[in-house]
């Protein structure tokens, strides 16, 4: 029998999830770090691990399962592509629910057209279909957060703002629910496949803020007009796409059972 092995291209918040999960699910995992000092931190965990530029050959071409959370590079497309292996393996990128772009607040799901308003996202378009053409399993993620990043730590910090748009709403998603999706499509491959991976309930962030605050007995802060808002500008561009994700798709074709179906439950979970 052939050992269940995992490559991971970028070995980010959601990743290292991914990560531990397979690790604990009986897979080897090996992967790539920026920085030597999260590789030393990763290893040990029980990842193999390597600097990008150095990256294992011999690691990638005995992987069973290939997973990059890799964005694309400014005009050099997915950077990754060109280090994927021949041979039949299960491959799964990590994209966003971002390139639905705006939707005005109505819902969507992965029949919808995508409507990228940035360059940044049209390349996350284009990306995925470089991956869907070496037949990778495409997975749009929502607002990732999960233990240490939350609004449970920016209560904590002193950092969590209320910004008051009307009608905004964002979709999200834990990072565990995040790994067991991905699990459950090495279970039940189905190449070239799209999965919107978010929870079921879209919901304004200044509540998620306020729930937070309610949790901790903290004071909830004062709601700021979008337009007074001071912020970034990636931030700013968050805020002028407003859509709701469906997620029916993971739950009737990978069986998913999110573990955390709405805030709520995830952010007490953190507690």
């Amino acid at each position: 029998m052939v050992k269940k092995t995992l490559f991971i291209f970028g070995l980010g918040f959601a990743a290292q999830t991914v990560a531990r999960v397979a690790l604990a699910q009986g897979f080897s995992v090996a992967g790539t770090c920026r920085t030597q000092e999260k590789c030393e931190s990763l290893k040990s965990r029980g990842i193999e691990t390597f600097i990008f530029n150095n990256i294992a050959k011999e690691a990638i071409a005995n992987a069973t399962h290939i997973l990059s959370s890799i964005p694309p590079q400014e005009n050099l497309g997915d950077v990754i592509i060109p280090y994927l292996p021949s041979g039949d393996r299960w491959l799964g990128y990590f994209s966003t629910t971002g390139v639905y772009g705006d939707y005005d607040g109505e819902w969507v799901d992965e029949q919808s057209e995508p409507r990228p308003n940035n360059d940044r996202l049209q390349r996350r378009l284009e990306a995925e279909a470089q991956w869907q053409s070496c037949g990778g399993h495409i997975f749009r993620l929502a607002g990732i957060y999960g233990a240490g990043r939350s609004a449970i730590d920016d209560v904590k910090a002193g950092r969590a703002l209320r910004i008051d748009k009307d009608g905004q709403v964002f979709s999200r998603i834990h990072a565990d629910d995040i790994a067991q999706t991905v699990l459950a499509s090495m279970e039940r491959p189905n190449p070239k496949a799209i999965y919107n991976v978010c929870d079921d309930e879209p919901a304004p962030a200044h509540e998620v803020v306020a729930f937070a605050c309610e949790l901790l007995g903290a004071e909830v802060p004062p709601l700021i007009p979008f337009a007074q808002a001071e912020l970034s500008a990636m931030g700013r561009e968050f805020y002028n796409a407003n859509r709701r994700v469906k997620n029916q798709r993971i739950k009737q074709e990978l069986g998913v059972r999110l573990l955390y179906p709405t805030y709520r439950e995830g952010l007490r979970g953190m507690l």
